[in-house]
């Protein structure tokens, strides 16, 4: 952390305005705010491709205790274009740490304060619903005034910023966050290995290492490419990645996830989060956006088929209308918080998702089985 921190403003589009002070790079930036209920996994939060063109507040009051380590990191960099803290912690304290979080932020150019009353800014998002908002320092504004409370900070000007960004519903986020070219994972040992084509839409590195762990030799290919070149490598399974933004927005994989599904009638699928939501639009079900978003490592869903209830890390801002589902589709999993749709299955065909993260980093392992059931489904074809 810089010895004399600058002031820092986060200003939603609504007028709401709270000050803190700069802990990352110096700047503005804006995307649309949410909070993260999570404890720990800043780290891992940071570096998900589904926070890219997001301003995370994380409600946990000290952030940063534990540092930054090379490990563990979920993609080639971070994807959120903010943080949002109560307080960076000035000191931090772990042997894989080689880094502390300031410094990695300012390293990565994000923008990000502190002493923010997160406690009121979540609250005002709970009311009002997740919106777009702008983060400054006050070497970034354009016109140097000082604002009330806030040195060098002109509020009015980081309003009219955050009223002026592109909403997340008008921007092709997977473009952005997709790996440039595919490649290919290869599971340990001599055994046979299902061969499996993860579609990646933002995919997160603990989720192609469980696949892998379980035997998978995996073809990771962009979200771009067309059905015929993944269906020309000959997948034994495919599976859909999470990512950012609304699914909506992404006509193109829809239409190659419903072309894929209509080839193949016996071809296993599992789908996680946006992977989920592009997969019961190719289905026929419908999307609708969520006040607040369901973003943290703690919400509890149940298994309809064992009653079982798991702990879940989930990140996302939209849902499946339960009432849009296709008769040839089951609800398998409920959000307990506020009854949303968590899961789906193809009543006849291999085909299933799920809403929330199964891998976490971070978050509850609970749901792991989730793998084990696909990675069976796909060896029972062979």
């Amino acid at each position: 952390m810089t010895a004399d921190p600058q002031p820092g403003l986060l200003a939603l589009a609504d007028g709401a305005t709270f000050a803190g002070r700069s802990v990352g790079a110096p700047g503005r930036t804006t995307g649309e705010v949410v909070f993260n209920t999570s404890m720990t996994g800043y780290q891992e939060i940071l570096t998900d491709p589904s926070y890219a063109g997001q301003l995370v507040c994380l409600t946990y009051p000290l952030i940063g205790n534990y540092g930054v380590n090379p490990e563990d990191v979920e993609s080639r960099r971070p994807w959120a274009e903010g943080l949002i803290v109560r307080e960076l912690a000035r000191l931090h304290s772990n042997w894989r740490a080689n880094q502390d979080l300031g410094a990695y932020l300012r390293d990565n150019g994000i923008v990000a304060i502190d002493e923010v009353d997160t406690r009121a800014l979540t609250r005002h998002l709970r009311l009002h619903g997740a919106q777009m908002g702008a983060i400054a320092t006050a070497a970034a504004t354009a016109t140097g005034s000082a604002g009330p409370g806030v040195a060098g900070l002109d509020p009015g000007e980081v309003v009219a910023l955050a009223q002026a960004a592109e909403p997340l519903e008008q921007r092709d986020l997977v473009r952005h966050v997709e790996c440039p070219q595919a490649y290919t994972i290869s599971a340990a040992g001599g055994a046979p290995h299902p061969h499996i084509v993860a579609i990646d839409s933002g995919a997160k590195r603990n989720i192609l290492r469980q696949l892998a762990a379980r035997g998978c030799n995996l073809t990771v290919v962009p979200a771009t490419t067309p059905a015929a070149d993944i269906r020309a490598l000959e997948p034994e399974g495919l599976f859909l990645a999470n990512g950012p933004g609304d699914p909506r927005r992404f006509t193109h994989l829809v239409a190659t996830v419903k072309e894929l599904l209509s080839a193949a009638t016996d071809l296993p699928v599992f789908g996680i989060c946006l992977g989920h939501q592009i997969m019961a639009l190719a289905l026929g079900a419908d999307i609708f956006k969520l006040k607040f978003g369901h973003h943290g490592g703690n919400h509890p869903v149940l298994d309809r088929a064992t009653q079982s209830i798991a702990i879940t890390s989930q990140n996302h801002g939209f849902a499946v209308r339960a009432d849009s589902i296709p008769d040839e589709m089951e609800l398998t999993h409920v959000n307990l918080n506020d009854d949303t749709v968590e899961g789906l299955a193809h009543r006849e065909r291999p085909i299933s998702s799920i809403q929330y993260h199964p891998e976490a980093a971070p978050g509850p392992h609970d749901s792991m089985y989730l793998f084990d059931r696909f990675v069976a489904a796909v060896r029972a074809t062979l």
